[in-house]
């Protein structure tokens, strides 16, 4: 039955003519004229209603998964039960249970110091390193800042707030002590400097202060500990110090005993002493815990620092003393450590990671009753643990968080949007067979917040691909992520033994495994993975276990061509070559150690061995067939630049700067294996000259194709043509209008000449790992250009830590923005692609020893193994594009047909035919036909993707085989025969005698009709900048086209007119990992790695924003406050102090007095009701302030009932003894009293 759609009936008489303007360049293309305007072909025979308008369309993040990248702080509500962690790059990620997960960041990007809640009070205090203190609100679902705090003349350095109490105190470099109001952010005028503390005859400044904390015994007194040594215990209310207590060794962290007479602090020496209150002059007790003992009793010799220690008591056992560090200097392989002393046991627990920082979890927020610990939550560098203490032999937590995205560094994603519903649990189902054993059997301790599933209902998967080879699968269902099932790809090659793969044909120094595209079919569950050591693997989905061997395939291809000569050529004076500007450059695309040194030259030789033994393969996704390419005349394979697979047809093709091959994985056979020329036959729209005589071979080893790091992206390798941007006038010629560069030498004077400048030879470093790099590459003069390389180099030393490499490098690699400017697109990629300087993602040796090697003639010209300077390259011409589908290959076809579409990074589509056997019985015997069509299209640069919509502008879905499992047990005719599904969604009647090809390249889009090959409608989307991603997508029940620009664009066109819907500034490509896993779904959803650790999702639907509120967890929870423990009558009496410490009093304006205006300047921030009303609208918004108001206002009719009824009960407990008093006494005279 057909669609009936009332905006066609409305609108119909308005309805745009297809020969009109199809929309400009927009904004995000920075076009200066209109896009394009439907072909002279005229119009489509029936005019298709669109139902997708700009109303549809709005960005918005919506939640961010994965570990906080560069943690630096911690904190925990204990009544809440919710988790925060701030990070090097400002940001604060809140967790709760299982679905609370929130992400804030603060405007100015400083680093976070440390975090405080205002322990059940709904908010959180940030201290940053720009001296500056935000107040959170978290009683939002989208917390908002209600104030900031910023001191002008003194660095902040610790604070301390204790348990309900709204002053905060705020220790300074300087070694001051303030004090700041919560409710207000006002400062007080009460001051607690330096040299008041300290005593008179000291002559030494103290140094920072390192911690402050108040007396559990009495709130009045305040222990302040300075680095040097010195902790001075001040009493706040005389103002002076009651007792000071020197140490000579740096202290780095205090803890008190919860009875208030006792406290511990941890210094630089690894040792920890316990001091009296009582006897002040020495610690009453010295431990070095991890120092060796001498024999002849001198002190134990000293350690590491211990830098935090916690002192915790329990009411039927021994104390805990938890710290970190501390281990002896003599065992320098020896991991980061966090060390549990408990009576005389001592547990040293040994992490991954270096630790950031850790807390214990207790039972009570009072600081001044048995503290009863349950759990350690310690941060590390890449992790997040939590340590059960109620067990003896102190188990982990098993974590309910994705944060082990990052365990290897993500090379790729791909994500699908509502897909089908019964993949989740199988994946689910075979991925749990495989969970690690030995954690806690207790519930995970942060529990906090509250979470629903929300209105969204359909299924989302995300995949992501490793350096390490592993794929993993998650369910991204309502904006969770939760591991379902973990492959790994390396399992079907023969391990490497030490110092095997440099004598055999291994390509990659690191990383041989690392997954460079991915290709699934959910319907079918067939999953492809083409590795970085160009190979190709088909993997199938079966529930039963196998044992079985491996099939393998090995392809040839080969380029045979030299020159290209355009059709319009356009003289563009090159890049100059670096040689001239640089000191003398390594040949980065390659080795020193040439092939020619080998003494043979490698011909038909895959880089990875495949394992030839019967294989064991548990249940889930089973290696069916791998194809490797193959060396050629002494030249290493070519990276694979597309890939695509077609489970009804049983075909999978892919792709390279040489050409194409296609392989049959029923039959195990090749098809198809040639050179991108040979696919044109006499269609060729180029000229090209027969490829001359080669030279010489003893340069083959540098033209390794996975010396660069671009090798690893396979996003990258579809977009790397390059757009010349000329600086006079702004205009940028498109990459297929001029002649390409011979890689001849300009010299320094004939650059002057030009501020044009055309494509160069990027030197590329070698392929060390997986991770993208960002680079600044500065447009400067000759001089300058050597001090800037050499400036944006960091200097880091490797540090492998605990058998995952640490991938961090530091954040000082960015030169500032103004620095910057591209030459070209080439530029650009240079940069990206790290000629001068390495990313947040590795950690390895730097690239100044580039510098020093070859000669520059050698950097330049030999540079030919990346994905970037292969597919620019005078010769060669990348596939950078595939796709199956039943459509009409030639343009007398009255019929559809199996096809393959093939783009090009030159613009080129070809139509490649595929005859395939009449019936389903002969398709495992009969050969499969793949024959070029002789149609050939063209865009404006590289081809990124196609589609196929049906006369009514429905896409039409590819055919599909439907999944049946290979090793089922019922082995019967009915469960082997296949069942394909040819057309989907539209039937076969449905089709018409016409279809919509729509193509996007990385400057534009067009639609074709077939089989007319009328182009009907092209649209203009950059002429500035370039697509990084396209694809149609549905929405809505509609569909369209969505592109994401390298200037930081993302856009939608309508189908299949190419109207502009969205065009909105949203995110800069600032680094290469954002260009590799941006990736559009269905429903308006979107993903991509913002760091190289986290993953943010993102919408550009409407209506998923509005309904965005509902879907996000709620952070806080009315909760009600433990009550605290009754003291006893002697305790209250003997066990402290008198009279009650009212802060109030004597931090107030009244008494203090205000503080200088000079000292810190306060800043209202956007939060409160504001920013209510901004993360909510309409009655969303009202019902929330509603329930902020309702909840604060309960919160106080609950205080005012309590004190109403003890004042009650009070008032009758007074009567009822008066009443006694005066019948005891009411006969008596008055001198028998």
């Amino acid at each position: 039955m057909k669609k009936f759609n009332f905006r066609k009936v409305l609108d119909g008489l308005t309805a745009s003519s297809p020969g009109g303007s199809a929309g400009g360049g927009g904004a995000g293309g920075g076009s200066a004229h209109p896009g394009g305007t439907a072909g002279a072909a005229g119009t489509p025979r029936e005019e298709i209603q669109e139902t997708l308008t700009s109303d549809y369309f709005q960005i918005c993040k919506t939640v961010r998964h994965g570990f906080p990248y560069l943690p630096t702080a911690l904190a925990f509500d204990p009544v809440q039960k919710i988790l925060a962690i701030g990070t090097r790059t400002g940001a604060i990620r809140i967790l709760g249970r299982p679905g609370v997960d929130c992400y804030c960041q603060h405007e100015s990007g400083a680093a976070v110091l440390q975090l405080q809640f205002l322990i059940n009070e709904g908010a959180l205090v940030s201290a940053c390193a720009d001296d500056t203190l935000h107040l959170w609100n978290l009683r939002q679902k989208r917390p908002a800042i209600l104030h900031s705090l910023k001191f002008n003349r003194e660095r902040i350095t610790y604070c301390h707030l204790p348990f309900q109490s709204k002053w905060l105190y705020v220790g300074t470099e300087r070694g001051n002590t303030h004090i700041v109001n919560i409710e207000s952010f006002i400062l007080s005028g009460y001051v607690i400097m330096w040299n008041k503390a300290i005593e008179l005859s000291t002559k030494t400044h103290p140094g920072p202060v390192v911690h402050l904390s108040d007396s559990p015994r009495d709130e009045g007194k305040l222990l302040i500990g300075y680095e040097n040594g010195t902790v001075v215990f001040w009493d706040l209310r005389s103002k002076r110090a009651d007792l000071r207590a020197y140490y000579d060794e740096a202290i780095h962290s205090v803890a008190w005993h919860h009875e208030g007479k006792q406290f511990m602090c941890s210094h630089s020496d690894g040792s920890l002493t316990l001091w009296n209150l009582k006897s002040p002059n020495r610690p009453f007790q010295t431990t070095i815990p991890h120092g060796k003992i001498q024999r002849d009793g001198k002190k134990p010799e000293s350690c590491k620092p211990i830098l935090k220690v916690e002192y915790k008591t329990c009411k039927n056992s021994e104390p805990f003393v938890i710290f970190s560090g501390g281990l002896s200097y003599d065992k320098a392989c020896r991991r980061p450590s966090l060390t549990i002393m408990h009576g005389k046991a001592i547990t040293v627990l040994e992490m991954d990671h270096p630790i950031v920082d850790f807390l214990t979890l207790c039972e009570t927020p009072y600081p001044n009753e048995f503290q009863e610990p349950y759990a350690v939550v310690v941060l590390l560098e890449k992790d997040l643990i939590v340590v059960d203490l109620t067990q003896s032999n102190f188990p982990i937590f098993e974590n309910p968080y994705p944060i082990d995205i990052h365990e290897s560094p993500v090379t790729c994603t791909e994500y699908f949007a509502d897909c089908p519903p019964d993949l989740i649990p199988v994946l689910y189902s075979v991925g749990a067979k495989h969970k690690k054993q030995g954690y806690s059997n207790k519930e995970w301790p942060i529990s906090g917040g509250a979470w629903n599933l929300g209105a969204q209902t359909y299924p989302e998967i995300i995949i992501t691909g490793h350096a390490d080879g592993s794929v993993k699968f998650w369910d991204a269902s309502a904006i969770t992520l939760q591991m379902l099932y973990k492959l790994k790809t390396s399992k079907v090659f023969e391990k490497q033994k030490p110092g095997e793969g440099k004598a055999t044909a291994e390509i990659v120094e690191e990383d041989p495994f690392a997954v460079q595209m991915m290709y699934w079919c959910p319907e079918s569950r067939i999953f492809c993975v083409a590795g970085v050591s160009a190979y190709v693997v088909v993997y199938r989905f079966s529930k039963h276990e196998v044992n079985t061997e491996i099939a393998s395939l090995e392809v040839r291809l080969q380029y045979e061509v030299e020159d290209i000569i355009t059709p319009e050529p356009e003289i563009i004076p090159q890049f100059p070559d670096a040689s001239s500007q640089l000191p003398s450059l390594k040949s980065l695309s390659g080795s020193t150690n040439t092939v020619a040194c080998e003494g043979m030259m490698k011909d038909s030789i895959p880089c990875l061995s495949v394992k030839t033994r019967p294989v064991r393969m548990p249940p889930g996704y089973q290696a069916d067939l791998v194809i490797q390419l193959v060396w050629v005349d002494g030249e290493p394979p070519q990276q694979i630049t597309s890939l695509a697979v077609n489970s009804a047809y049983g075909l999978v093709a892919f792709g390279n700067c040489n050409g194409l091959a296609v392989v049959d994985f029923m039959q195990k056979t090749v098809l198809l294996s040639m050179g991108t020329l040979e696919l044109y036959g006499s269609s060729d729209p180029y000229q090209r000259q027969p490829r001359s005589p080669r030279k010489s071979k003893q340069f083959a080893a540098d033209n390794f194709c996975m010396r660069g790091l671009s090798n690893f992206y396979p996003d990258l390798t579809k977009r790397i043509r390059t757009s010349y941007q000329n600086h006079v006038n702004g205009h940028c010629t498109s990459p297929t209008s001029q002649s390409c560069s011979s890689g001849k030498r300009l010299s320094s004077a004939d650059v002057s000449k030009a501020n044009r400048r055309g494509p160069g030879r990027p030197p590329f470093r070698k392929a060390q790992s997986a991770a993208c790099m960002e680079i600044s590459l500065p447009v400067t003069t000759e001089g300058s250009t050597r001090r800037s390389v050499t400036k944006s180099v960091n200097y880091i030393r490797k540090e492998p830590v605990s058998g995952i490499r640490d991938r961090d490098s530091s954040l000082n690699a960015k030169l500032s923005s103004n620095e910057l400017g591209y030459i070209s697109r080439r530029a650009m990629l240079q940069q990206l692609h790290g000629i001068s300087s390495f990313s947040h993602d590795e950690r390895h040796y730097t690239a100044h020893t580039w510098m020093n090697k070859e000669n520059r003639e050698n950097s330049f010209s030999r540079s030919r193994s990346s994905s970037v300077s292969s597919i620019d390259r005078d010769s060669k011409e990348a596939i950078t594009a595939l796709y199956f589908m039943e459509s009409f290959a030639r343009k007398n076809d009255s019929a559809v047909s199996p096809c393959l579409w093939v783009g090009t990074g030159l613009g080129m589509v070809l139509i490649l035919s595929l005859n395939l056997p009449a019936s389903d019985d002969l398709r495992q015997s009969e050969p499969v036909m793949v024959s070029p069509s002789g149609t050939v299209l063209t865009l404006k640069g590289a081809v990124l993707t196609f589609a196929c919509l049906d006369c009514t502008g429905t896409l039409i879905h590819p055919p599909y085989e439907v999944w049946r499992d290979p090793h089922s047990a019922d082995d019967g005719e009915k469960t082997r025969k296949r069942k394909l599904v040819m057309h989907s969604p539209s039937s076969s009647q449905d089709m018409g005698d016409h279809q919509f090809a729509v193509i996007c390249s990385e400057k534009q889009a067009k639609v074709f009709s077939l089989p007319s090959q009328t182009c009907l409608y092209v649209h203009n989307i950059t002429e500035t900048s370039f697509l990084l991603q396209a694809d149609v997508v549905t929405l809505c029940n509609s569909v369209c086209l969505a592109c994401f620009c390298a200037n930081g664009h993302i856009m939608t066109l309508s189908l299949p007119s190419l109207r502009p819907l969205l065009d909105i500034n949203y995110l800069p490509v600032t680094d290469m990992r954002i260009a590799r896993t941006f990736c559009f779904s269905n429903e308006g959803q979107a993903l991509y790695l913002s760091s190289p650790t986290e993953i943010q999702r993102l919408t550009y639907s409407q209506e998923m924003c509005d309904n965005l509120q509902d879907m996000l967890g709620d952070l806080f929870t009315p909760v009600e406050t433990p009550e605290a423990q009754n003291r006893g009558f002697l305790k209250g009496l003997f066990g402290g102090s008198g009279q009650a410490f009212d802060r109030e009093e004597l931090f107030g304006e009244a008494t203090a007095g205000k503080a200088s205006r000079s000292l810190a300047q306060h800043i209202p921030g956007s939060g409160g009701i504001e920013g209510v009303r901004g993360a909510a609208g309409g009655v969303i918004g009202d019902l929330t302030r509603a329930r902020i108001a309702l909840d604060e206002r309960g919160q106080k009719l609950g205080e005012l009932d309590e004190r109403t009824a003890s004042m009650m009960a009070s008032a009758e407990a007074f009567s009822k003894h008066a009443h006694e008093v005066m019948l005891k006494y009411k006969d008596k005279k008055w001198y028998q009293f």
